[in-house]
């Protein structure tokens, strides 16, 4: 992923509101949103390294990586990918997880990671050293940089994820896809320098990005209630942002196997 809002227990029907756009190379293969055949998850699959970068799980259990944005840090480690397989499909709960994953995170490639049980929430990153802080109730955000960095697009998509709490928004998720479909580019005086240039900086500062080779290819919306059920939904988009269809699957103790 390479922007994120979310609300973590602050809505009264749902205990985590996630908002996300997923933006790559339309070169790399990727599959749909879906239950996977050989593990315990509902997730969007990455075809070149076999992890994810958002998913969900019958348990109620979440997770999201993103990557950091620094062309002087070496892409080397292992996938940052399989950080969501390894959360949810393990045993251990958040807390435990984030203890462990401290121990090994430098062994991937830069990553942020969020997790999500029934109790706790976690941001985890091995940049500039391994990291993980608990997440306290409220409106947070995150893209390639550090927890809560004020990147433009990440408080312009946690403004409108506050905006959709406070006209009770309860299962229509429509404000917030037209959210993360927002393609406003932010003033020069307000981007970051991530040593990319000002010309790559203007095009990567909308929330959605639209590009023959490279642009947002999956925009994701998760809702888990306090009883561990929630829905999961997807919309894919080719070169150019071409709509490539959308998935809406339910998940948890009470939704269908």
């Amino acid at each position: 992923m390479c922007l994120i809002a979310f609300a973590w227990q602050v809505h009264p029907r749902w205990r985590l509101l996630l908002a996300g756009n997923r933006d790559e190379f339309h070169a790399r293969p990727s599959a749909a949103l879906a239950r996977w055949d050989d593990a315990p998850l509902i997730a969007g699959r990455d075809l070149q390294a076999g992890g994810s970068w958002l998913g969900v799980s019958d348990a109620g259990r979440c997770a999201v990586v993103t990557n950091v944005r620094d062309p002087r840090d070496p892409q080397q480690g292992a996938s940052r990918g399989l950080l969501i397989r390894d959360y949810l499909t393990g045993a251990e709960d958040a807390t435990a997880h984030a203890a462990r994953l401290l121990r090994v995170a430098a062994d991937y490639r830069p990553f942020n990671l969020l997790t999500f049980d029934a109790q706790a929430a976690f941001h985890l990153g091995n940049r500039p050293a391994p990291q993980a802080q608990a997440v306290m109730p409220g409106v947070h955000g995150l893209s390639n940089a550090d927890f809560n960095t004020p990147w433009p697009k990440t408080r312009a998509l946690m403004q409108r994820l506050q905006r959709w709490i406070d006209d009770d928004g309860a299962a229509d998720f429509t404000a917030l896809f037209d959210a993360l479909a927002d393609e406003t580019t932010a003033p020069d005086e307000q981007l970051p320098d991530t040593g990319v240039g000002i010309e790559l900086e203007r095009r990567l500062s909308s929330a959605f990005i639209r590009g023959a080779d490279y642009g947002t290819r999956a925009s994701t919306v998760v809702a888990i209630d306090h009883d561990g059920v929630g829905v999961i939904a997807e919309r894919r988009f080719g070169p150019q942002g071409r709509s490539l269809g959308q998935t809406m699957l339910r998940f948890g103790s009470r939704s269908p196997a």
